[in-house]
C-alpha cells in the first residue's frame, strides 16, 4: 500500500491554520458587525486542504490556496487581513522551491491579496502596505529557514566526515600496534630458531612456541578489531534487509595494565631483557586508559627491539596522586626517527605518531627521545582522577 503523501505534522499545520483563520473572522466580523456564513466557514476550512500536501507540490498547493482565498475574500464581507493559510502556503512555495518561483510566488501572494479585498472600495495606503509587508516579511522567514537548513545539513555532514576520519586513526592506531609488535616478535623467533637449528633443539622448540603464540594473539586481535568493523553492516537476526546488527562483544576483553607481565615476558623470549616496575600505590584504570598504557609499552618494547641493538629495557609505571608516568626505557644504541612536523612521518614514525595520539585523547603528554648517557626513552603522562584516598 502507497505511503499517505502527507504526514501527522502536516495535518497539524492544516487544522492550526484554518482554527486560526476561521477564530479570526469569528470574532473580526462579530467585532465590527458585519455577517457571518456558514459558506465563509466553508471556503476557509476548504482553502486549507490543500496545505496537507504542502511539501511534495508546494508551487501548486499555493496557488489553490489563493484561488480558494480569493473567492473567500470576495464572496464574503470581511475586514481587510492576510490569513494563516495563505502564509502557511507562501512559506512552503519559498522554503521549499527554486529563489525565482519563491520570488514570483511572494509577489502574486501580495497582488492577489490587495486586489481581491476592495470589495468595492479603494483600499487605504496603510491597508494596501500591510497587505504587501505581510507576504514579503513570510518569504524572509522561509528563506531565513532554508539557510538555516542548509547550514545544519553542512554541519552534520562535517561532523560526520570528521567521525570517520577519528574513526579511521583509531583503526590504524591498532592496526599498527598489533602488526608491528606481534610481527616483530615473529620475525626475531623466527630469526632465533633459525640460528639454533642445529645447535639447541630445547631454544629452538621455544622459539617456535613463542612464534606460534605471538601469531595466535595477532589473529584474535585483528578478528575482534574487524569484528566490530562489520557489524554495522551485517542484518540483524529476525530483522529486515538492511538492518543494522548490534554490534557484539569480542571473545576477549582488550588488553590492559594487568597484561603488561605477559608483555614483559613476550619482550625477554624475544631476546630483549626487561624488567616491570610499579612505582606508588596501583589504582585502577578506565578500560581505555588501561589499553593506551598497554599500547604505549608495547609500541616501545618493539621500538627497542628494531633499533637498539643488543640493549636491556625496563619499563617503569609511577603512580602520582593525580597523574600516571608510563616510562620505557632502554640502554642501546637508538630509537625511531620522530616524525617530522606537521604529522607527515615516515614508516619508522608512525609508531610515536600513535602513542602521541592515544595519549592526547585523555589529556595527556607523551616525550620520547635519547637519553644523555645514552639509549632512549618514551614517556607517557596520564592525568588520573584524585580521589581521597590517593
Amino acid at each position: 500500500m502507497d505511503k499517505a503523501p502527507w504526514t501527522r505534522s502536516d495535518a497539524l499545520v492544516a487544522v492550526g491554520v484554518a482554527a486560526v483563520d476561521l477564530l479570526g473572522y469569528s470574532l473580526g466580523n462579530s467585532r465590527e458587525g458585519l455577517p457571518v456564513s456558514v459558506s465563509g466557514y466553508l471556503l476557509l476550512m476548504l482553502a486549507a486542504v490543500p496545505l496537507l500536501v504542502r511539501r511534495r507540490w508546494p508551487a501548486a498547493v499555493l496557488g489553490a490556496v489563493l484561488l480558494l482565498s480569493a473567492g473567500f475574500n470576495l464572496s464574503e464581507p470581511q475586514l481587510t487581513h492576510f490569513g494563516a493559510v495563505p502564509a502557511v502556503a507562501l512559506y512552503s512555495a519559498v522554503r521549499f522551491c527554486l529563489p525565482a518561483v519563491g520570488v514570483a510566488a511572494t509577489g502574486g501572494t501580495a497582488l492577489a491579496t490587495v486586489l481581491t479585498q476592495t470589495h468595492g472600495r479603494a483600499l487605504t495606503w496603510p491597508e494596501a502596505l500591510s497587505n504587501s509587508v505581510a507576504p514579503a516579511l513570510v518569504a524572509v522567514a522561509a528563506v531565513a529557514a532554508r539557510r538555516w537548513q542548509q547550514q545544519l545539513e553542512a554541519n552534520r555532514r562535517l561532523l560526520a566526515e570528521r567521525a570517520l576520519a577519528e574513526e579511521r586513526r583509531r583503526i590504524a592506531r591498532e592496526l599498527h600496534d598489533i602488526v608491528a609488535h606481534h610481527i616483530t616478535t615473529m620475525q626475531l623467533m623466527a630469526g632465533g630458531a633459525r640460528a639454533n637449528l642445529d645447535r639447541d633443539s630445547e631454544v629452538v622448540r621455544e622459539a617456535l612456541v613463542t612464534l606460534e603464540s605471538s601469531g595466535r594473539l595477532a589473529l584474535r586481535e585483528m578478528r575482534q578489531l574487524l569484528g566490530v568493523l562489520r557489524a554495522g553492516d551485517e542484518s540483524a537476526p529476525g530483522g529486515g534487509p538492511g538492518t543494522p546488527a548490534a554490534p557484539q562483544a569480542p571473545e576477549a576483553p582488550q588488553p590492559g595494565v594487568g597484561e603488561l607481565g605477559r608483555l614483559v615476558e613476550d619482550s625477554v623470549r624475544a631476546g630483549l631483557p626487561t624488567d616491570l616496575r610499579v612505582v606508588g600505590e596501583a589504582r585502577p584504570l578506565e578500560p581505555t586508559q588501561g589499553l593506551t598504557v598497554y599500547r604505549i609499552v608495547q609500541e616501545g618494547l618493539t621500538n627497542t627491539r628494531k633499533h637498539a641493538g643488543r640493549a636491556r629495557a625496563v619499563v617503569e609505571l609511577t603512580y602520582r596522586p593525580d597523574e600516571l608516568l608510563v616510562e620505557v626505557r632502554d640502554d642501546g644504541a637508538g630509537g625511531p626517527a620522530a616524525p617530522p612536523p606537521g604529522g607527515v612521518s615516515g614508516q619508522a614514525g608512525y609508531g610515536l605518531l600513535g602513542m602521541r595520539e592515544r595519549v592526547a585523547l585523555h589529556g595527556g603528554s607523551l616525550t620520547a627521545g635519547p637519553l644523555p648517557a645514552g639509549g632512549y626513552l618514551v614517556c607517557g603522562r596520564l592525568p588520573l582522577e584524585t580521589t581521597p584516598t590517593a
